[in-house]
């Protein structure tokens, strides 16, 4: 689903780009503009596919708080690498104090840098802060939305496993997919009735096995 919906629209050229370019694409799930490095856009992608593996959305609105979700953890990690060259930068300066030790004269160097980047460094931890307050509200709200989901979906099999013991005790034939109403099924959720034909008939096989292969539950007898 991701790797088809990311599918890029190139932004056409008007002019001849130094090496250093950017690419430009239109992303297929957002509807944004995304200007990267080429690096970096393989990069986003192969993070961004990886989230939306893990997290497995199924549904327009579960795939919307996915993407955001790995859009955010982009951002974590680009504010991570800032951090990291902000530092970087105070090693490649002069220093005032130099104790002409590699380890001790890093050490320095990243002093100095939180001494005179402090008030940057500290807007950039608010920032991932921020951000991890947005993953986290919508990671709740994903989990929520999958929640239901699957809590539907159980309660449309346990119907279909109802009726179709009913009509087993009047020597009938229930077809799920045939006569399973698909009114009855939640709008907001995009089942089929194969799935829950499926779903039914596992349910029905496991609770078969659970009751042959259960052990027999042994008397003991009270001591006198």
């Amino acid at each position: 689903m991701f790797a088809e919906a990311i599918a890029e629209t190139p932004i056409p050229e008007t002019k001849p780009r130094d090496p250093r370019a950017l690419n430009a694409y239109r992303h297929g799930l957002t509807g944004q503009v995304v200007i990267l490095t080429p690096a970096d856009q393989v990069a986003y992608h192969t993070h961004c596919k990886s989230i939306h593996d893990s997290l497995a959305p199924a549904a327009g609105m579960e795939t919307d708080l996915v993407q955001s979700i790995a859009d955010d953890r982009w951002r974590l990690k680009h504010a991570a690498g800032m951090e990291n060259a902000i530092f970087a930068i105070g090693l490649g300066e002069p220093d005032t104090v130099i104790a002409h030790h590699e380890e001790i004269d890093a050490a320095f160097a990243h002093a100095r840098i939180w001494l005179e980047q402090g008030k940057s460094l500290n807007l950039l931890t608010l920032y991932e802060s921020r951000i991890q307050r947005r993953v986290e509200k919508n990671m709740a709200m994903l989990r929520q939305l999958q929640q239901d989901r699957q809590a539907a979906l159980q309660q449309a099999v346990e119907e279909a496993n109802l009726l179709t013991q009913l009509a087993e005790s009047k020597g009938e034939v229930y077809d799920i997919e045939r006569d399973f109403p698909r009114e009855a099924l939640p709008p907001q959720f995009d089942f089929s009735l194969s799935q829950i034909a499926r779903l039914a008939t596992h349910n029905r096989r496991l609770a078969d096995a659970k009751k042959h292969f259960q052990a027999p539950s042994k008397s003991f007898r009270r001591a006198a």
